[in-house]
């Protein structure tokens, strides 16, 4: 089935990143397969990080489609749009539908981007990944595409103020050879390893990009261990328990 919407986003997409200045260094296109399901996966810390994904997609002409919280399809904006795009919405309460559907989706050659991180990580690095990813490549028969972003929290993130206007900053986008699992390798050691490569790949997107913060009130886009402003990965999951609504019953 054709693509009528998804063509055109991508164009104003690029557009508005012509507008904003940004800067991209992007590497490994090239494991990107022209056909061919492929499960695209990647480390998570701003808003607009699926869109800066799906680039890395376009050399070899094809679509990515993402799944996101369910949320983001209900909004009166995104909704349509996202459904347009056949991107999967994932309702937590009703994981297995969403599961299915990607799964359908990667059997019939299509590429999944996912966050295996679940949230946006707001001490900017690598958070726990759930196995989830690696069990849909592991039954759908198709390769892992390990990938990192960086700079993108510097425009959208978590508890920040957006700065989209013409900000020139750097994005910096890396994407790893194809992983697939060992002989009989189970989920939980497949899912390890795409987190050590996914961290060795932003580690490489870290050390290539060519900004520093510009003073005190700028450190905050980098992350603690490197001697910024960010949180912990400690102190950032406390303040996510602090974040989460409460249940009773």
């Amino acid at each position: 089935m054709a693509d009528f919407v998804y063509p055109p986003v991508i164009a104003f997409a690029r557009s508005m990143f012509k507008v904003q200045g940004l800067k991209f260094d992007i590497r490994g296109t090239e494991h990107v397969p022209r056909q061919g399901g492929a499960l695209l996966v990647s480390n998570h810390i701003g808003y607009l990080d699926f869109v800066f994904c799906g680039l890395t997609a376009l050399p070899s002409k094809r679509l990515v489609r993402f799944m996101a919280k369910e949320s983001v399809f209900r909004h009166k904006v995104s909704g349509p749009l996202m459904r347009a795009m056949k991107h999967i919405p994932v309702d937590r309460a009703e994981g297995m539908h969403a599961y299915g559907h990607a799964l359908d989706a990667l059997r019939g050659g299509e590429i999944i981007g996912v966050f295996p991180e679940a949230t946006i990580s707001q001490s900017f690095t690598l958070k726990s990944f759930k196995s989830g990813a690696a069990r849909l490549a592991m039954e759908a028969g198709v390769p892992l595409l390990p990938m990192a972003l960086w700079g993108t929290q510097r425009l959208w993130t978590k508890g920040h103020p957006r700065n989209l206007g013409r900000s020139k900053l750097p994005i910096t986008l890396r994407v790893g050879e194809q992983m697939r699992p060992h002989e009989n390798e189970k989920a939980g050691a497949l899912t390890r390893r795409l987190r050590l490569r996914v961290q060795e790949l932003l580690e490489d997107a870290q050390r290539a990009y060519p900004a520093k913060p510009s003073g005190p009130a700028d450190h905050w886009w980098q992350p603690a261990h490197l001697g910024g402003g960010a949180p912990t990965a400690e102190e950032a999951a406390a303040r996510e328990r602090e974040q989460q609504p409460l249940t009773t019953g």
